[in-house]
C-alpha cells in the first residue's frame, strides 16, 4: 500500500511539473509579429530559394537501417553484460534475434537499399 501511495504522488507531482512547464512556456514566450520574424531566417539575410528540398529515399532507407541496427546493440547490451547469469533459453533468444536482424540486413542487401549509386 505505501508503495502506491508513493507511486500516485510521483504520478500527480510529474503531471503538475509538465502543466507547469507547458502553462510557463506560454506566460514567457515572445508574442510580438512582425514581417520580419515570420520569414524563415531571422538574421537579416533573405533567403535565396525556398527551404523545401526533396531528399532521395534511399537516405531515408540508409536512416532507418541504421536505427534499426542502432537499437539491436541497445537492446543487445544487457543481454551481454548478464550473459553469465543467464541460462540456455536466455542465449538461444539472443540468437534467435540476431537471426531475425541479419535476415532483414540481408534482405536490405538484395533489395539494394544501401546502395548509393
Amino acid at each position: 500500500m505505501k508503495e502506491l501511495v508513493c507511486l500516485s504522488i510521483f504520478v500527480i507531482l510529474s503531471a503538475l511539473f509538465c502543466a507547469a512547464m507547458i502553462i510557463a512556456g506560454f506566460i514567457c514566450q515572445y508574442k510580438k509579429k512582425s514581417e520580419i520574424k515570420n520569414q524563415t531566417y531571422e538574421c537579416g539575410i533573405l533567403p535565396d530559394s525556398d527551404a523545401k528540398i526533396q531528399f532521395d529515399i534511399k537516405y531515408f532507407n540508409y536512416a532507418i537501417a541504421f536505427l534499426i541496427f542502432d537499437i539491436e546493440t541497445i537492446f543487445l547490451y544487457p543481454f551481454a553484460v548478464f550473459v553469465n547469469e543467464l541460462g540456455l533459453f536466455a542465449i538461444i533468444e539472443a540468437f534467435v534475434f540476431i537471426l531475425i536482424l541479419l535476415v532483414g540486413l540481408f534482405y536490405a542487401i538484395n533489395k539494394k537499399m544501401l546502395r548509393w549509386i
